[in-house]
């Protein structure tokens, strides 16, 4: 069992958002994958492009990238930094729409939690684009799948 130190408690156990202002800025990216299960009425939608509502997967891929920009504004302990890049792919598989992100960063703390954001508003995105032509779609999974930089160097997520 490894030695837990919660860094984000002060000593008094109440939460606090960790100082890395003498952390040394370094290229880091992290990348995540979500899912969203779709009907097969939807994903014959989605194939020629006759969803009501317009674009979904122009729309969920802004909506994702727009979404790794915001995350302090979301989460409140996570700290701003600059997002130098993002890439939301967003492909039909037989049954789901598979979404995966990529942000970039050269800052002081690691961007995964823009990654697993990106993922899961994007999913958000296409649900209620969706949602019209059958409330039954679902998120099913979001998860990081790799990252790199920063002090732990770089970890993928082994083969489930």
């Amino acid at each position: 069992m490894t030695d837990l130190t919660f860094t984000h408690l002060d000593e008094k156990g109440a939460a606090r958002m960790l100082d890395v202002t003498g952390k040394a800025p370094t290229v880091r990216e992290a990348s995540a994958v979500a899912r969203v299960d779709c009907s097969p009425l939807v994903m014959t939608a989605l194939r020629e492009g006759t969803v009501p509502k317009g674009d979904v997967l122009g729309v969920a891929r802004i909506a994702g990238i727009q979404a790794a920009k915001r995350v302090p504004d979301l989460l409140p302990l996570a700290h701003t930094i600059g997002i130098h890049g993002c890439a939301v792919e967003l492909s039909l598989e037989e049954h789901h729409v598979l979404i995966r992100s990529t942000v970039r960063s050269a800052d002081r703390t690691g961007v995964e939690m823009e990654a697993l954001t990106s993922v899961t508003v994007a999913a958000l995105a296409i649900i209620d684009m969706v949602k019209g032509v059958d409330r039954s779609a679902l998120i099913r999974e979001a998860k990081i799948v790799s990252k790199s930089g920063g002090r732990s160097g770089t970890w993928t997520r082994p083969e489930d």
